[in-house]
């Protein structure tokens, strides 16, 4: 009965750690994006992002704690990872456009609110950033029209931008 008492104590230890770790790092996003002007909806997605791997994380030591051996959750996450593969190498192109969201969000000289036109040989696309999605980007044209195009086709294609007015 003691041991499990150690278990539990252990583990509310880790989930209360987990949780003031997050914290902390919510409080740190918030002082990076005034101190260099993050769009909000980065920080938001940057804050989910990590709180998932920190309760993935946590999830994995409260299972050794409990007595999961390791073969068996390297077995578990090797199969869910092949089959994450086998459907992304299926799908190359919604994987080429995942990537390319990414490198939009993180390495991009634009963003959300920038005017941009997208240089093709016989017609121009010019509008106005109003999102940059995990596959698509939309923008919107003088004509008050959405378009929306793959994030892929950002990345391949010329762009012409004029930034946002501070």
């Amino acid at each position: 009965m003691e041991i499990y008492n150690y278990k539990i104590i252990v583990s509310f230890v880790i989930l209360l750690l987990a949780f003031f770790i997050r914290l902390l790092i919510t409080k740190s996003l918030r002082k990076i994006q005034v101190k260099f002007g993050f769009q909000q909806a980065r920080i938001v997605v940057t804050n989910k992002i990590i709180t998932i791997l920190i309760y993935i994380t946590v999830i994995v030591f409260v299972a050794f704690i409990w007595g999961v051996d390791e073969k068996q959750l390297l077995v578990y996450v090797s199969s869910f990872l092949t089959i994450l593969g086998i459907a992304f190498f299926a799908q190359w192109s919604i994987l080429s456009n995942i990537t390319a969201g990414i490198i939009l969000y993180i390495n991009y000289p634009v963003k959300i609110g920038d005017t941009i036109t997208i240089l093709e040989k016989d017609n121009n696309i010019t509008g106005e950033i109003r999102d940059i999605g995990a596959f698509f980007i939309t923008l919107k044209t003088s004509e008050k029209d959405l378009i929306t195009l793959p994030n892929a086709i950002i990345l391949q294609k010329n762009i012409k931008y004029s930034l946002q007015p501070d």
